[in-house]
């Protein structure tokens, strides 16, 4: 069995995981970029406000959409114990229980701006608006969490797909600010310093981290599930 494990090749979950991950992290960056440089300031007539709206919002939905897929690909993925309470309670599983974690605060986030949209007829402005800010801290929090989860970070795709969301952002942001920040400079710079930290925080983590010896370990994945314990059982097993 230990034999079988060592040798066995990721399953079909393992790929639609990280593949449903990667795309649900790449549209809830085009949502953010779209909220960031206020779409709905360049509409036209050719572009008309609804169109503008819609586009927004449907890329914000088909992120929920792949979030959700990617969540039950992996519980349904045998490989790592994983649960939907995991998915939904942050820090409460057992494997790499911080950065799985990271990824339920994220979610739990998406979740309360997903419904407060749905509802929004029914409260006020200012109260949805309000938790609509919470959309701005569930992308950092979800990098983190592709990042320091991922077990690809290291094989370039995955860690080349974090930096262009990353630089996507970035972009959006400048963009707005040239653009001007309606009335709002507290909020310009702390966009502004908030991003340039995040970025600082990135570069010089990432070595050291996920791109680092040892991340599996050291990131809190369970003992039984590393490669080497199950090559030194298959080993073991044989003599």
């Amino acid at each position: 069995m230990n034999l079988l494990l060592a040798t066995a090749g990721p399953s079909t979950y393992w790929y639609l995981t990280r593949s449903t991950g990667a795309v649900a992290l790449v549209l809830l960056t085009l949502a953010i970029a779209l909220g960031v440089i206020d779409v709905q300031r360049w509409s036209s007539s050719r572009w008309p406000r609804f169109v503008v709206d819609s586009l927004h919002r449907n890329v914000s939905l088909l992120a929920v959409g792949f979030l959700l897929f990617h969540i039950l690909t992996a519980v349904l993925d045998s490989f790592a114990p994983i649960s939907l309470l995991d998915s939904v309670i942050p820090f409460h599983g057992s494997y790499r229980s911080f950065w799985l974690g990271l990824g339920a605060v994220s979610f739990d986030l998406i979740l309360a701006v997903t419904f407060t949209s749905l509802l929004r007829q029914r409260m006020g402005y200012a109260t949805w608006r309000a938790v609509h800010w919470l959309t701005y801290a569930s992308w950092p929090i979800a990098l983190l969490h592709s990042f320091g989860t991922g077990s690809d970070v290291k094989g370039g795709w995955l860690l080349w797909v974090g930096v262009g969301c990353l630089a996507v952002v970035v972009v959006a942001i400048l963009v707005r600010v040239l653009a001007g920040w309606p009335e709002q400079l507290r909020t310009r710079s702390a966009a502004l310093a908030g991003t340039g930290i995040f970025s600082l925080f990135l570069l010089f983590w990432l070595p050291g981290g996920p791109l680092g010896s040892e991340w599996a370990r050291r990131s809190g994945t369970p003992s039984k599930l590393l490669p080497h314990v199950h090559l030194t059982s298959a080993v073991g097993a044989q003599r």
